[in-house]
Formats: structure tokens, C-alpha cells, sequence
């Protein structure tokens, strides 16, 4: 075990102003694996003063030089791609060719593109006889999550960095290890000091410091629906700019005309990956009653190929969730699923493991779309289907929760999931099992959010509009 000591404030790494500590837990084993500091409100008001003070030369700095920063970043996260795939496995427990993919490979290519944004991004324009600029918002507070860890903190500091904007980052207390190898490499590639700081901390106390502190200008959340409304309330209260990414219980609409076997195959893996803890998942299935009953065999063998184990065995494919509770959380749901009336088609809530928090892969049939697993997000491998008799009645059910995230359709022609996509409460749909694309907006309708990441979307996110008329 290591323990870590010291917040990342002003470019250089301070002792924390207590003395209390937080557990790193290896959720494969369940053993502890370091120790970080506890962040109070006074090292989330020294990493805010230490961010205003940066803020007038970084947004000064023109922008294709903050561009050139970020592509250093970039490339010093390049060349500790094993290392932050090794760090993330070890905290999250997520295999470790996933961790390699996906955990250090998108917040890699999220960089890269807003190194890019920086230098071409279009921060003035004439409007008839005016000059419209676009100017950083000022200093940001980022409120990340657990369960893509890295991916999530340059999400917001990417766009934050090419608007102008300096930065505190208070990243999820149970993957604090990839955030503070994270203000390493931004050391390595020498930001100037304060325009990137790093304060670990619980919610409740080092989160809401953050998120109430009156020198932050812009709070940016990403987390669950009912953790963002408390914060956007705060926010509110204040006058003060807000981002959220939240919760998701995203359909996935097949319509009669789509290869069946494909779609199901991928809508199986989109679920587990990441031991279903994404919040665009597509946990609700909806396939027409014709096809209902060869989808949920087909279903059935797909989740059947995951091998649940030690996340560094590269014959498994489904690693732990990220802690205890949210193994109870999960296998909650399960229960409830059973209990409301669902079919359990293969899965449960035993654990498959002695050690470790980890929870078979689950396909529920016969979910009807008022029972709490097509409701809920669950986050957790568990995929819910659900049978509809026409498109009118998919769409019903597609658009009938509270969230409207992420989702996909799938047909034999691209134009008729393209016109059902159209008519779908989301905010991105992946049309035929479409690609990750780190330029396009991500971001929800209703209780999924508000505002927008990646992408020149995000970037806008972080800017604030002045108009001089002539």
C-alpha cells in the first residue's frame, strides 16, 4: 500500500490542510491499495485562489499557444498510456485491455482534439456592424466521477484549457490515483502554476466546497441525476454558470427490419462494458414482439460469453463493479426485477466470486416499462427487454423515463433508424452500432443534463459572449 500525500495547488504539491485520509480499494480483491488525502474547504479555497490568480494570463495566452500545451499534455499522456491503463485497472477494477482501449486511449484522443480546437476555434466574428468575442468563463470547479476516471477530468479540462479557463478538479473519491497521475503529466508539460489544480476529497465536504465557493465561475458535474440537482441548485442560487452530464436509461431500438443477431450482440456488450457502470449504456432492449423471443435466446448466449474475473486475466471480459455499495446497489435492482415479475434469463444477484464486487451478467425478460429495472438506472451489467408491438409503441417506450441521454437504433436501411432516431427525447443515438467520435456533442435531454461535452460543443460550454457594437 502507498500512501499519497498532498493536493496539486499552484503548480506544486501542497500538504493538505487535515490530516484525515481515504482508502484506494482494489474492488478485485477488495484490498486496500493507498491512501490519499481527504481535501477540507480550505484546500478547495487554496486551489481556487491558486486558479483566479493563474486566470488573467492563461486567458491572455493566445490561443494556439494553450492549443500547443494541450497537444504536450496530449503526448505526455502517450508516453504513460501503460501507466494510467495499469492505475485505472487497479482502482476500478475494469480489465485491463478495456482499461488500455478505452480509458487511456479516449481521454488520449479527447486531448488531442482540443489541442486543435484551440488553435482553430473561431473566438471572434463579425455580426453586421459588431464584433462578437467569445471570452473564457473564468475559473472552472470539476466534480468528476469513478467510472471513467481519466476520460471524465479531460472532458472538462480540455475544453476548459483551449476556452481560457483555469481549473480545480475534485475527481471521485474511490479513483483518485489516475487523477493525481494526471496532475503529473500536466506538470511534465509545463503548464504555468495555478492553471491546473488538484484537490482529492470526499463529496459532501471537499465536492460541495467546490461547487459553493463563490471565486468559481462555472461548476461542471458528472454524476447522478440527483447529486447534479443539488448542485445545480446551488449554482442556481448563486447566478453561477452550471454543466451537467448525468444519469441514463438509454433504449435500444430494433426494428423489424435490422440484422437481429448483430444487433443483440452488440446491444449485450455495449451493456457489459465497463460492467455496465456507463451512464449512456443502452440497458433497455426493445425488440418487436415477432422477433421478442429469438432476441432474448440470442441475448441469453451473448451475456453467457463473459467470463467475470480478475480484471488482469485477459480471458475475462467483465471485471468487478467500483465498490461495495454499488455491488449492493446492483444486486438490489436484480432483486427488485425479480420481484416486480421480470424473467430472469440468465445472471442474478449470487456472486459469482467470494472475493471481490463483482455481479454476473443479467438479462431480464418480459420487462414491461413501468417495473423499476426499465425505469431506474442501475448501473450495473443488466440489460433489460422489453417487447413492443409497432414503431409508435417503441418510440412510446423509448421516450418514456425521466432521462434521454444515449440510445441507438438499428434497421436494414440507414434512413428508416435515421427517421426513428429523429423522433427519439436524446441527446445522441447511435444509428446501426455507429462509432465513438470525440468531436461529436455529448450530452442529454430532461434529468440526463444540461449543456454539452466534447467536441466544439464543449468547448462553447466554457465560453461567455461579449458583444461590441460599432
Amino acid at each position: 500500500m502507498k500512501a499519497y500525500d498532498g493536493m496539486y495547488i499552484g503548480g506544486q504539491w501542497r500538504p493538505a490542510a487535515g490530516t484525515d485520509t481515504i482508502d484506494v480499494v482494489n474492488p478485485a480483491d477488495e484490498r486496500v491499495i493507498a491512501t490519499v488525502p481527504a481535501g477540507t474547504a480550505e484546500d478547495i479555497d487554496a486551489a481556487v485562489r491558486a486558479a483566479r490568480a493563474a486566470f488573467p494570463g492563461w486567458a491572455a495566452t493566445p490561443p494556439a499557444e494553450r492549443g500547443a500545451y494541450i497537444a504536450a499534455l496530449r503526448d505526455a499522456m502517450v508516453a504513460r498510456a501503460d501507466e494510467i491503463a495499469e492505475t485505472v485497472t487497479a482502482e476500478l477494477g475494469s480489465p485491463i485491455g478495456l482499461s488500455r482501449k478505452v480509458h487511456a486511449g479516449a481521454p488520449i484522443a479527447v486531448a488531442g482534439s482540443y489541442a486543435e480546437l484551440a488553435a482553430t476555434y473561431p473566438f471572434e466574428e463579425k455580426v453586421g456592424n459588431s464584433t462578437v468575442l467569445l471570452e473564457p468563463v473564468g475559473v472552472v470547479g470539476a466534480i468528476t466521477p469513478w467510472n471513467y476516471p481519466l476520460h471524465q477530468i479531460v472532458a472538462k479540462v480540455g475544453p476548459a484549457l483551449a476556452a481560457g479557463c483555469t481549473v480545480v478538479v475534485k475527481p471521485a473519491e474511490d479513483t483518485p490515483l489516475v487523477a493525481r497521475l494526471f496532475a503529473e503529466l500536466v506538470h511534465e508539460a509545463g503548464l504555468p502554476a495555478g492553471v491546473f489544480n488538484l484537490v482529492t476529497g470526499l463529496g459532501p465536504v471537499a465536492g460541495q466546497a467546490l461547487a459553493e465557493h463563490e471565486g468559481v465561475d462555472l461548476v461542471s458535474f458528472t454524476g447522478s441525476t440527483a447529486v447534479g440537482k443539488r448542485i445545480g441548485a446551488t449554482a442556481g442560487a448563486a447566478v453561477k454558470r452550471v454543466a451537467l452530464e448525468l444519469g441514463g436509461k438509454s433504449a435500444n431500438v430494433i426494428l423489424p427490419s435490422a440484422d437481429l443477431a448483430k444487433a443483440v450482440k452488440i446491444g449485450v456488450a455495449n451493456v457489459m462494458s465497463n460492467s455496465g457502470q456507463t451512464c449512456s449504456a443502452w440497458t433497455r432492449m426493445l425488440v418487436h414482439t415477432d422477433q421478442y423471443d429469438e432476441a432474448v435466446e440470442l441475448a441469453r448466449t451473448a451475456a453467457g460469453g463473459y467470463l467475470v474475473g480478475d480484471p488482469h486475466d485477459t480471458a475475462n471480459r467483465l471485471g468487478p463493479v467500483v465498490n461495495a455499495k454499488q455491488r449492493a446497489r446492483v444486486r438490489g435492482y436484480i432483486e427488485k426485477g425479480i420481484k416486480e415479475g421480470a424473467t430472469l434469463v440468465t445472471g442474478g444477484p449470487e456472486a459469482p466470486h467470494a472475493t471481490g464486487y463483482y455481479i454476473a451478467p443479467t438479462v431480464f425478460a418480459e420487462v414491461t416499462p413501468e417495473m423499476t429495472i426499465a425505469q431506474e438506472e442501475i448501473f450495473g451489467p443488466v440489460l433489460s427487454l422489453l417487447r413492443y408491438e409497432d414503431e409508435e409503441d417503441a418510440l412510446r417506450i423509448a421516450n418514456g423515463t425521466v432521462y434521454g441521454l444515449a440510445g441507438a437504433v438499428w434497421a436494414g436501411d440507414e434512413s428508416e433508424a435515421v427517421a426513428f432516431a429523429r423522433r427519439m427525447d436524446t441527446g445522441q443515438v447511435d444509428i446501426n452500432g455507429g462509432r465513438f467520435n470525440p468531436l461529436a456533442p455529448f450530452g442529454g435531454y430532461k434529468q440526463s443534463g444540461v449543456g454539452r461535452e466534447l467536441g466544439a460543443h464543449g468547448l462553447a460550454e466554457y465560453l461567455q459572449t461579449k458583444s461590441l457594437q460599432f
